[in-house]
C-alpha cells in the first residue's frame, strides 16, 4: 500500500489496515506498538509505527498468531537485528585489519624484493634471465591478486 510520508491519527491507520481502533489500542496496551502522543494525547502514527503495526496485523490475522506469540516473534527479530548489526560491525572491522596486514605483507614483499634484486646486483648475477623472471614472478603475484579482489 503507498503512503504518504509524516504522522497519522488512529482513525486514518484503521482505515488502511481495516481494522477496528480499538484493536490498535490493545496492540499498543499490549506493548507490540508504541505511537507518539501530542500534548493533547492524541496517537500519531509515523511511518515506523505504521509498519509495525502492519507487521502484527500480518501475524495475527493473516498467520493466526495470539499476542503472546506476536511478542515473543517482535523480541526475537529485535535480537536477531541487533545480532546482525554485531556481526556486521564485527566483519566490517576484520576485512579492515586483513586488508592492512595485506598491505603491511605486500610493503615487506616490495622491500625484500628490491633487496633481492640489490644483492643480485651486488654479487654479479644481474643477467637478462633472472630480471626477466623476477618481473614474471611479480606479475604473476599481482594477478594473482587481483583475482583474489575481484571474487568478493
Amino acid at each position: 500500500m503507498k503512503r504518504r510520508k509524516g504522522f497519522y491519527s488512529i482513525s486514518v491507520v484503521s482505515k488502511m489496515f481495516a481494522v477496528h481502533q480499538q484493536t490498535i489500542r490493545m496492540y499498543e496496551k499490549e506493548g507490540l506498538i508504541c505511537p507518539k502522543r501530542t500534548e493533547g494525547n492524541t496517537r500519531l502514527f509515523s511511518e515506523e509505527d505504521v509498519d509495525r503495526l502492519e507487521h502484527v496485523i500480518n501475524l495475527t490475522h493473516k498467520m493466526g498468531v495470539n499476542i503472546a506469540g506476536v511478542q515473543m516473534i517482535l523480541k526475537l527479530q529485535g535480537k536477531m537485528k541487533k545480532m546482525q548489526e554485531e556481526m556486521n560491525k564485527l566483519f566490517e572491522t576484520a576485512q579492515v585489519q586483513l586488508d592492512v596486514e595485506k598491505n603491511q605483507i605486500k610493503s615487506e614483499m616490495d622491500k625484500d624484493g628490491k633487496i633481492l634484486l640489490d644483492m643480485k646486483k651486488e654479487c654479479g648475477c644481474d643477467d637478462d634471465k633472472a630480471t626477466d623472471s623476477d618481473e614474471h614472478d611479480s606479475k604473476e603475484f599481482n594477478d594473482w591478486e587481483i583475482e583474489y579482489e575481484d571474487k568478493d
